[in-house]
């Protein structure tokens, strides 16, 4: 198995759409293909924002993570936000997963930042685990959001 990892190009844009549509339907929340391909595209446009990678398998895209930059005081300055994390469901379970989030945390350090944070739900044990697994630890908070455009994503 040849695996390798390759950032975000705009002729790739189609193709991520795939997993992202992918993606959200697994985890039931609303896919607004405009949305994405925007953020997407800005994504690619600027890349002092963070950045997806491809996970590739033999060539063939298996998953993606995205990092997005952020700023917090509590951590010193940026961090990353882990803000997507995808492996095709037929490719679990063999260490892809792990490996491509050691490639997030790599790609995280290359941008400057000693801190990677993301978000699980909390009655997903098997994914609580995989990410305590890495180093990654639960804290005693909730996030909230709030839109401040009338475009909402549902969940």
């Amino acid at each position: 198995m040849n695996l390798d990892y390759s950032r975000l190009a705009p002729d790739r844009i189609a193709e991520v759409l795939s997993l992202m549509r992918r993606f959200y339907t697994e985890e039931s929340l609303e896919f607004r293909e405009e949305r994405a391909r925007g953020a997407l595209e800005e994504l690619v446009a600027r890349p002092e924002l963070g950045g997806l990678w491809l996970i590739e398998v033999d060539g063939v895209a298996a998953g993606y993570f995205v990092l997005g930059m952020c700023f917090s005081l509590e951590f010193g300055g940026r961090f990353a936000l882990l803000d997507e994390f995808y492996v095709e469901p037929g490719r679990r379970g063999a260490g892809l997963g792990a490996r491509a989030l050691e490639r997030a945390q790599e790609e995280a350090a290359r941008m400057g930042v000693a801190t990677v944070r993301l978000e699980v739900d909390r009655d997903n044990s098997r994914l609580c685990a995989f990410y305590a697994r890495s180093g990654f630890a639960a804290h005693e908070r909730d996030l909230m959001t709030k839109w401040l455009r009338a475009e909402r994503a549902s969940r």
